[in-house]
């Protein structure tokens, strides 16, 4: 006659630990996943719509004519071109500096141009640059993008934390669990029952609670998300007004819980078969 296999079963203190500790473990795993793919598609996204602009600058008035006639003899390949007036340009420095009209004699004049691609941008560059400063929107962005990359640094370094963490708890579960029913163990190994049945049935109890906890974790991290989406939303300027979280990264996202269910039940398999291999 076949015998029924047996199942084995968390204790109740054990069950509940390992709940409560995968939902935290996941909550911090979708977050900080969340914010580095919200971070990367705003610093793509700054670093795209900026590459083409650029702030013309001279304090020079004998040389404001030949900057128009270079940017005059190029149109065909400028998009947009704009000249900050002497009030704009007051209102811009009023915080820093005042005069009244004195000041309109130090005032520097500024353009603001916007060119069709990369090539055409470079090509005026070395035109302007003997008369003016020539400063490209992606460099003078530089520090706050490299500042994006860095956050996303170290938003993965928090999820390999997280993800080093499961694995350290389900491998303490899964060996405490073999050792109290150590004595079931050896009554499985006398009945001829394999390293991989037994292994299989602690998967099984893993993968009940890792589903529970990853959609707890999950649920619970969405609304620190959209939190952060409205937030950025609301923002004008800066990488701020620039995260977003894509189809790709909102799928990313709901295989994040699904891959960390996978990988504990991997990981309880290879603790229990060490286990049971030098037992």
């Amino acid at each position: 006659m076949k015998k029924k296999p047996v199942v084995f079963s968390l204790i109740k203190e054990q069950s509940t630990f390992m709940t409560a500790i995968m939902s935290v473990l996941t909550f911090l795993s979708v977050l900080t996943l969340g914010i580095a793919l919200m971070i990367g598609t705003g610093a793509v996204r700054m670093n795209s719509q900026w590459d083409l602009y650029a702030t013309i600058q001279t304090t020079d008035a004998n040389d404001a004519p030949k900057i128009r006639e270079i940017l005059n003899k190029n149109k065909n390949i400028i998009k947009s071109s704009s000249e900050i007036s002497n009030e704009q340009m007051t209102d811009l420095m009023s915080p820093w500096i005042s005069g009244g009209s004195a000041l309109q004699k130090y005032l520097p004049k500024m353009w603001e141009v916007k060119f069709a691609t990369r090539q055409d941008l470079q090509s005026v560059q070395t035109q302007i640059t003997p008369y003016a400063k020539f400063l490209t929107h992606k460099n003078a962005l530089r520090d706050p993008i490299r500042a994006g990359w860095y956050l996303i640094a170290i938003c993965t370094l928090v999820l390999a934390v997280a993800l080093g963490s499961i694995t350290v708890c389900v491998s303490y579960i899964a060996h405490n669990t073999a050792m109290l029913h150590k004595r079931e163990l050896e009554i499985l190994n006398q009945i001829g029952a394999s390293d991989t049945f037994v292994a299989g049935q602690m998967q099984i109890i893993v993968a009940r609670i890792c589903t529970r906890a990853t959609l707890y974790g999950f649920i619970t991290a969405l609304p620190f998300l959209f939190l952060i989406l409205s937030a950025s939303h609301s923002a004008r300027v800066g990488l701020m007004a620039m995260i977003d979280l894509n189809v790709f990264g909102w799928i990313l996202l709901l295989l994040l819980p699904v891959a960390i269910t996978i990988f504990a039940t991997h990981i309880t398999k290879h603790t229990t078969k060490k286990i049971l291999q030098n037992s």
